[in-house]
């Protein structure tokens, strides 16, 4: 009889044991990286430290620790934690290294249930969470798979004559000049397809960031493969078969099957919940096209968010996220005085489908936080008036001083980028006391939106 009724109760603990998926995406250099080595550093010293708040579960002492498991999906790389940790604790820190494919890392979460219905089957459950790195370029694809080839490149060519800068110029004299109907070189296709990757490229570092395809500047696995060598190209003619035309219409229709659809087929449905960084301060600081570029790019990501009956992502894929995090990174970055207006706005960028994704049952938010906290937030007296400042190191080495000045609460108007004095500052990390969780802003509200339920 006793060994049924432990067997019986072993099943039951087994139900309390839950999983939770959770993608973490953003534009390059939002902090993705940084944010999952926080996300687990903070859970790894749940035990021992009380460096969580706004985490019910930790401020009501019922998580009892949590440690690094091994994963289950085995094709995935694993997140390099421990690389992390090695940047931090140089002697001069250094940021971790950004991760540029998919890559995940499973925590096991051990807790004190808090409903009376848990507690009466087990004083304690496991939550277990896989974090999902990937890069929110690839989520700028998902338009692509509503456009043959010839819509795509008109779409893209469109863009690029609207960009005024000599090296878009230089590239569309050379790729648009050439009559790709009379031959089919593969060498003269691949070369000019090669410029067309390091465009992107470019544009990316001048802080361009409505870039596509997206796999062309994070590609992974797929770099140097033929399916990533194509450009866009228009002909008013149908191409005759076996013209070059023909080829670079063949690879953007396998960049579709083959590279699009998978991503989103075997991870992007997977996710329970998502988290979309966001890094406001460093186009506001480039100006206005840098600006203006990710409110685009934000609203063609924001299309993967959108799961109406007949959205394109509900038409072709099932995805399953519950909820969703809209995060302003680097908060440390500017003064205290300034994180209201840094959520104002960032819900004024993503207002376009807030109500819309809310609709379909999936709940959202908007939270501004830094993962690693790289500045002291203090006052410096100026002419009898107290200030706000952050104090840190430049990435260069220099102590600094400064206000970076005031975040709009609003979407800017163009007397904002005539007369801006934003300043805003990259710093290189603090340096690391080991034995302590990684300092923070913000991150415990984070967590509580994206864990808080799974741990009652």
């Amino acid at each position: 009889m006793n060994k049924i009724t432990n067997e019986a109760k072993q099943l039951l603990n087994r139900g309390l044991d839950a999983h939770l998926r959770i993608g973490v995406t953003g534009l390059s250099r939002a902090g993705k990286t940084a944010f999952i080595t926080s996300f687990v550093d903070q859970l790894l010293h749940t035990s021992t430290h009380d460096n969580l708040p706004l985490l019910a579960a930790q401020r009501d002492a019922r998580v009892l620790g949590a440690r690094r498991v091994p994963q289950k999906n085995l094709l995935t790389p694993r997140f390099n934690l421990d690389g992390s940790y090695e940047s931090l604790t140089l002697e001069t820190p250094q940021w971790p290294t950004p991760t540029r494919d998919v890559s995940e890392i499973r925590i096991a979460i051990k807790y004190k249930p808090s409903s009376k219905a848990r507690k009466l089957i087990s004083r304690h459950a496991t939550l277990y969470v896989d974090l999902v790195d990937y890069p929110g370029e690839w989520l700028l694809d998902l338009p692509m798979l509503e456009m043959d080839f010839q819509a795509w490149s008109e779409q893209q060519l469109l863009r690029l004559q609207q960009i005024n800068l000599p090296e878009v110029e230089a590239w569309l004299a050379r790729s648009q000049h050439l009559d790709y109907d009379e031959f089919n070189d593969d060498k003269l296709i691949n070369e000019v397809a090669a410029q067309y990757t390091k465009l992107l490229l470019d544009l990316k570092s001048k802080g361009y960031q409505l870039i596509q395809p997206g796999r062309f500047v994070l590609p992974g696995e797929l770099a140097d493969a033929p399916v990533v060598l194509f450009f866009p190209y228009t002909v008013k003619d149908k191409p005759a078969k076996g013209s070059a035309v023909n080829l670079l219409s063949k690879r953007y229709k396998e960049y579709q099957q083959q590279v699009i659809k998978p991503f989103y087929r075997h991870y992007f449905s997977s996710f329970d919940r998502q988290i979309l960084l966001v890094d406001v301060l460093t186009p506001l600081n480039q100006g206005e096209h840098a600006f203006s570029d990710m409110q685009v790019a934000l609203t063609e990501i924001m299309k993967s968010f959108s799961y109406g009956k007949n959205s394109l992502i509900r038409r072709l894929f099932s995805p399953r996220t519950d909820k969703l995090l809209f995060a302003a990174t680097k908060a440390d970055h500017i003064t205290p005085d300034q994180h209201s207006n840094l959520n104002l706005l960032l819900r004024h960028l993503v207002q376009p489908i807030w109500q819309h994704v809310s609709f379909e049952s999936v709940s959202m938010e908007c939270m501004p936080f830094a993962s690693i906290k790289s500045t002291d937030a203090g006052f410096v007296d100026q002419k009898g008036k107290s200030i706000p400042v952050v104090n840190g190191t430049t990435i260069e080495g220099n102590a600094l001083t400064l206000y970076p000045g005031e975040v709009p609460a609003t979407l800017p108007k163009a007397e904002f980028w005539d007369k801006q004095g934003f300043d805003f500052v990259s710093f290189r990390p603090q340096n690391y006391v080991e034995a302590t969780p990684l300092p923070h802003i913000g991150m415990d509200k984070v967590m509580q939106f994206l864990l808080g339920d799974k741990l009652r």
